[in-house]
């Protein structure tokens, strides 16, 4: 627009005031026609050499390059498509392998358990055997024991009695005798 408006002011200026100062703008000169055709010509080989030569090779790169742009980014879409499939079978891949990973653990302290709980009912069998032979063992030992007490228990209450009374007790009175304070010893 402003070229429109600077073209319309050099028009209405006086030929010959433009001609004192700028010759190219001398309509009246023979040599400003030759340069305005020889402008012409050379403007119209320019287009004509652009248009059927430089511009349609210039849209053939361009035409190669849209190509090559949308094969790549054909590929790229691809190329995330394949990476997103293979991410999502990395992460199931991932869970089936954490999900093992826990039944095995599962697993083993089921058997640890398991096996503890075995040996710990074969010590627990073995200890009540050993319990009930120590039983045994003490049992007989008692039993040995106070019946072994029975005769010094009789010989120690004779001499006390024939101490003390002077008389020498009756055997049978003195063996029940024994005999009943034993029970009562072993009642308590």
């Amino acid at each position: 627009m402003r070229f429109i408006a600077t073209g319309a002011a050099l028009a209405l200026v006086p030929a010959a005031a433009m001609a004192g100062t700028m010759p190219q703008m001398d309509v009246h000169n023979p040599l400003t026609g030759t340069q305005v055709i020889w402008m012409v010509v050379i403007l119209l080989v320019l287009y004509f050499t652009l248009s059927r030569w430089g511009l349609p090779e210039i849209g053939k790169v361009l035409e190669v390059r849209d190509g090559v742009i949308k094969r790549d980014l054909a590929a790229a879409r691809a190329a995330k498509t394949a990476a997103d499939q293979a991410v999502a079978h990395m992460n199931a891949l991932m869970l089936q392998a954490r999900q093992k990973a826990q039944a095995d653990v599962a697993e083993m302290i089921a058997k640890a358990k398991a096996r503890a709980a075995a040996n710990a009912a074969t010590l627990a069998a073995r200890l009540d055997k050993n319990l009930a032979e120590s039983e045994a063992r003490i049992a007989l030992a008692r039993a040995a024991a106070l019946a072994a007490i029975k005769p010094v228990a009789e010989d120690a209450a004779s001499s006390m009695l024939v101490k003390l009374t002077g008389q020498a007790p009756e055997a049978g009175l003195l063996s029940q005798s024994v005999e009943q304070a034993r029970s009562l010893q072993g009642a308590v």
